[in-house]
């Protein structure tokens, strides 16, 4: 099988503009670069299948290198319906904030710039956590099964209640 390079040159070149437009703050830069890559995407896997050939009918007198493989043009369908509704998707994105705002491009938020300076460091996630954390006492059927005695024990006296009766 040969390399077509013309189809390798433009998948590259689709590729480039694709990502350096999704890379955008524009949201119509987005979707033009979401389309351009799914077009570069299309036509990778058009690439991989190789050349046409014969319809996949299995005929005695054909041989087998002569066969088209459907599954390429088979997965570039589904990719062009997924890259249909991505592109539905954006442009109702696009059309909304443009009636909200007046503006396509995307504005620097505060509390994003504040969550991404903050530290990696987590005390919640780090903190210890005891063996039994189930809101309901846990009592053992024996007295031999007590393997952490923090897990069982209840308060021995509640504070003082007001408003009920013991």
């Amino acid at each position: 099988m040969s390399i077509n390079l013309t189809l390798l040159i433009v998948m590259g070149v689709l590729y480039a503009c694709g990502i350096y437009l999704v890379l955008e703050r524009s949201l119509t830069r987005v979707l033009l670069g979401l389309m351009l890559l799914a077009n570069a995407t299309n036509i990778l896997i058009l690439t991989t299948g190789g050349y046409a050939g014969l319809a996949p009918l299995f005929t005695k007198e054909t041989s087998p290198d002569a066969y088209s493989d459907p599954l390429p043009q088979a997965l570039i369908l589904t990719s062009i319906v997924i890259s249909f509704a991505v592109t539905a998707f954006m442009l109702g994105i696009i059309y909304r904030t443009w009636v909200l705002a007046r503006q396509d491009e995307i504005q620097d938020d505060l509390e994003d710039r504040r969550v991404a300076e903050t530290p990696s460091f987590d005390a919640e996630d780090d903190a210890i956590v005891p063996l039994e954390t189930s809101e309901f006492a846990v009592t053992p059927a024996n007295t031999s099964d007590h393997t952490h005695p923090e897990a069982t024990e209840t308060p021995s006296k509640a504070p003082n209640q007001e408003g009920g009766s013991a």
